[in-house]
């Protein structure tokens, strides 16, 4: 069985995955500090982004914490959950392809942006196996059982879980945006450039495996 240990430094890693990520934004913060020609529109842009994945991270996972079925059925779910992140990452492998409407969302509403591209690229997905292997339902004894208790105790640890991974996320890629803005420059980004998508993809696959196999 996956330690709790582990659990959680999968929640910080995959947040600092995320934020160094360029497909989760930070290079759109670099570009609103260097229009504005200010420092605080970096740190503003960044909390932007911030906000729309956490509420990202917020809407696919609260629906489990809520699910007192988890109780019953828990490694059933778990499994689930594992095949769909190996799904998703599985379909951005083959097709390699960006959502379009993300195109139609101007820059300017970047929790939106934000929010919709952690959906979109399945972030807040790739959360849910870690988040129900810190669940720990099958270790609860019967007089911990009421719904109640399970919805109010899995609602605070989904709430920390979103927390920890945005607040991971945020450090990686505020300070590659803060590294590029201030010292890198744009040169940076042209020479090192590169696509990330079948990285993205493997991960996905990667954190489904090992969540199928914790659920086993």
């Amino acid at each position: 069985m996956t330690s709790t240990a582990g659990l959680w430094l999968a929640v910080v890693l995959s947040g600092a995955y995320h934020g160094l990520n360029p497909g989760m934004g930070w290079p759109l913060a670099v570009s609103a500090a260097l229009m504005e020609q200010r420092q605080s529109a970096l740190w503003r842009a960044l909390a932007a982004l911030a906000g729309g994945h956490f509420v990202a991270m917020l809407g696919v996972l609260l629906p489990f914490a809520l699910m007192t079925i988890l109780v019953d059925y828990q490694r059933e779910i778990r499994i689930g959950a594992a095949l769909i992140v190996i799904a998703m990452g599985l379909y951005i492998a083959i097709t390699r392809r960006h959502p379009r409407f993300l195109a139609r969302v101007p820059p300017s509403r970047l929790a939106l942006w934000s929010f919709l591209v952690a959906l979109a690229h399945g972030a807040a997905l790739m959360l849910v196996p870690i988040y129900l292997g810190l669940c720990r339902l099958d270790e609860l004894d019967t007089g911990h059982r009421a719904a109640s208790e399970i919805m109010g105790t899995n609602g605070l640890l989904v709430l920390a879980v979103a927390a920890v991974h945005t607040g991971a996320m945020m450090l990686g890629g505020g300070a590659l945006a803060f590294a590029v803005y201030r010292w890198l420059g744009l040169q940076f980004l042209s020479r090192s450039w590169f696509n990330l998508e079948m990285v993205w993809a493997l991960s996905l696959i990667l954190v489904g495996v090992l969540g199928l196999w914790a659920a086993i």
